[in-house]
């Protein structure tokens, strides 16, 4: 008996930039080819939690609550030197990272857009000034709060993280057109900005 293959839906930011952003891209940006359209790597979420280093439990929660917001397992990471001054160990745990990759890196990014900044106190938008030369573009965010899958009551502490989007763009022009085509909502007027 065969059975029936199924058909997985792509997610809608997937679809959004396949058929939306890439045309645009193409028309407003005079890229040539489709090839030359610059596209998303990956995302890379990393906090780093070193007043709880020697906490385990809370550390455990801190990871936990990464993987709850990325939909993905955190990795922890590990200092590469000791550090005396810090009490600060070779190979000792201090952060967590998460790569997201392909569908899952569309999910964070829908999530992030349409429901995480909108939630952020007096939000009027993201840097844009913050990429690196190379087409990648890096954003801080304070606290985890702003994410639907963290409870207020069941947090101990509030913490930041750091949040870098990776794409094929040459310079910092084309990827800031790809994000804004993508929705990202950058600050309108800013001193410095595009």
């Amino acid at each position: 008996m065969a059975t029936k293959k199924e058909v997985k839906q792509k997610p809608r930011m997937q679809e959004k930039y396949i058929k939306e952003v890439v045309p645009a891209m193409m028309k407003n940006h005079g890229f040539a080819n489709i090839m030359a359209v610059p596209k998303f790597v990956k995302i890379v979420v990393n906090a780093g939690y070193g007043e709880i280093k020697d906490d385990t439990k809370k550390f455990e929660n801190a990871l936990n609550e990464m993987t709850m917001i990325t939909g993905q397992k955190a990795v922890p990471t590990k200092a590469r030197k000791s550090i005396s001054n810090f009490k600060l160990r070779e190979g000792q745990k201090i952060g967590g990272m998460v790569t997201l990759r392909g569908t899952r890196m569309f999910e964070f990014m829908d999530k992030l857009i349409t429901v995480a900044l909108p939630r952020v106190r007096d939000f009027n938008g993201i840097s844009p000034t913050s990429f690196d030369g190379r087409g990648n573009y890096s954003m801080g965010l304070k606290e985890q709060l702003m994410f639907p899958e963290i409870s207020y009551e069941k947090i101990d502490k509030i913490r930041g993280m750091d949040i870098v989007v990776v794409t094929t763009a040459k310079n910092d022009a084309d990827a800031l057109a790809l994000l804004t085509e993508m929705g990202f909502p950058f600050r309108k007027n800013a001193k410095g900005g595009k």
